[in-house]
């Protein structure tokens, strides 16, 4: 309520009017009140703010992005992708005053993550794509965030160093060690200024803990320990020790064809240290509980929604298959992804999700043929905004769903080049299932399955949302008048 005292003060002081600046204070400190942090997703418009990456039609391999994520203040925006690489953005101090230029990010340090590996003792190729990304809140002045192939994860350091030392007694400026009996005088070495480098190095290596791919990292609230989870088992590792961890979920049958289902993502519930879940192919969710026993193999709660009889058919169990779940920042919610739908759950309730949204419900009735193509198969992830009020996921032809869990509206947005002009407002867009197509509408049998967004990200206080798109990160921001 800063802002609101602020101009209440105003009216009633005899001071000259407010700066420039105060005046900008005050307009946040308004919307931020109105609109929650990081609030608002339909009765806000949305506008296109930059693009990262090429036009190129002939996408290499190697920069398909495959993971978003901001870091805890939203001034960094992070990229992993295929070809192991983790590119790093960050917003610039002057564009954050201005309002217009909030969501204008710029490159701020690329470096090589992982590298392809060979297992011989199995005869497998681990690739180097880079499947998740996990900062760590800032607690001086470097950065520090964890990256993960299938396989091996790494601590990295972020840090920046505009300062060299200079004048040292035994070697010379470029490096070459002097002949000590030619030492006369001696000198205090003393930094001087340089151009900012920003330089990124591997602090521990966490490796050979998984038999299976690496399929979701999560960073606990005592910010001391994290768990990786693959197929089949989840381990907990503590940030200082790489050469052991605890396996805290095993479900891998004792006869692996009695296998009936896989975890297919996990995480820290936000607040409680010793509490997490996991979702399996199923369309189940876990929450588990570390007090009760060190191998969490019996669940404190199950999270279940009964299965429709009406909707029932040969795809029910794949497309029933959870793809990412996320805690609410409140802690008291958490979301889960499906292949059609996003579903709310709130942790007090077990039996169903509080609130459901249909995604493209729309591909109900074209299941067959995205089996035929394996899209039926596509993990799509999702996200909160900041103040828990508005969710978003992906979908195809580069179409991004958002949902206002207030309103109970919803929202079909387009991340397209054809809209690439700063401050460019985004037009709803509508798919026409059957009948008779409208003018602005579009079939859904001329829906792009090759264009899709299953990587998205949401600034922790503003309204910046990231998109990925095959070999393009989209930025987009709130239309500010």
């Amino acid at each position: 309520m800063g802002g609101v005292f602020l101009a209440f003060w105003w009216q009633g002081s005899n001071e000259s009017l407010p700066s420039a600046e105060a005046v900008m204070f005050l307009k946040f400190s308004l919307r931020s009140i109105f609109s929650g942090a990081g609030g608002g997703g339909n009765d806000i418009q949305w506008c296109f703010s930059q693009v990262k990456g090429a036009v190129d039609d002939d996408v290499a391999e190697a920069d398909i992005i495959s993971t978003v994520e901001f870091n805890h203040s939203g001034e960094l925006l992070a990229t992993g992708d295929k070809g192991g690489r983790v590119v790093i953005f960050q917003q610039e101090q002057e564009n954050k005053i201005q309002s217009l230029s909030r969501g204008e990010y710029n490159v701020y340090s690329t470096f090589q993550s992982h590298e392809p590996e060979f297992d011989y003792l199995k005869s497998l190729e681990i690739e180097e794509k880079i499947n998740k990304i996990r900062w760590l809140p800032q607690k001086n002045a470097a950065q520090f965030l964890l990256s993960t192939n299938d396989k091996t994860i790494k601590l990295w350091k972020i840090s920046e160093r505009d300062k060299r030392p200079e004048g040292y007694n035994l070697k010379e400026e470029d490096g070459r060690y002097r002949d000590p009996s030619t030492v006369t005088t001696l000198r205090v070495p003393v930094f001087r200024p340089m151009d900012l480098m920003v330089e990124a190095s591997p602090r521990r290596i966490f490796a050979n803990a998984h038999t299976y791919h690496i399929n979701s990292i999560s960073i606990n609230s005592d910010y001391e320990t994290y768990l990786s989870a693959d197929d089949l088992r989840i381990n907990l590792w503590h940030l200082e020790i790489t050469d052991r961890s605890f396996n805290i979920v095993d479900i891998k049958p004792a006869n692996m064809e009695e296998l009936t289902e896989v975890i297919t993502a996990a995480e820290f519930h936000p607040n409680s240290c010793n509490t997490f879940v996991y979702s399996s192919s199923k369309g189940t969710i876990r929450l588990c509980d570390m007090r009760a026993s060190a191998l969490c193999d019996r669940h404190s709660k199950l999270f279940e929604e009964p299965e429709d009889p009406s909707n029932r058919s040969f795809f029910s169990e794949i497309i029933s298959s959870i793809s990412d779940v996320k805690f609410s920042h409140s802690g008291r919610y958490m979301m889960t992804r499906d292949y059609l739908s996003v579903k709310i759950w709130d942790l007090n309730m077990e039996n169903r999700p509080v609130e459901t949204y249909q995604v493209h419900e729309y591909l109900r009735s074209k299941l067959c043929s995205l089996y035929e193509n394996d899209c039926i198969f596509d993990k799509f992830e999702c996200c909160w905004n900041g103040s828990d009020s508005v969710v978003m996921t992906g979908s195809y032809n580069n179409f991004f769903r958002m949902f206002d869990r207030n309103t109970k509206r919803d929202i079909t947005l387009e991340a397209s080049r054809e809209n690439n002009k700063p401050r460019t407002v985004l037009k709803p867009r509508k798919v026409c299932a059957s009948g008779k197509r409208k003018k602005d509408e579009i079939s859904v049998d001329s829906l792009d399955f090759n264009k899709k967004i299953l990587h998205t990200a949401w600034h922790p206080k503003e309204n910046i949302i990231a998109v990925a798109t095959t070999n393009n990160l989209y930025i987009f921001q709130d239309k500010v008048n």
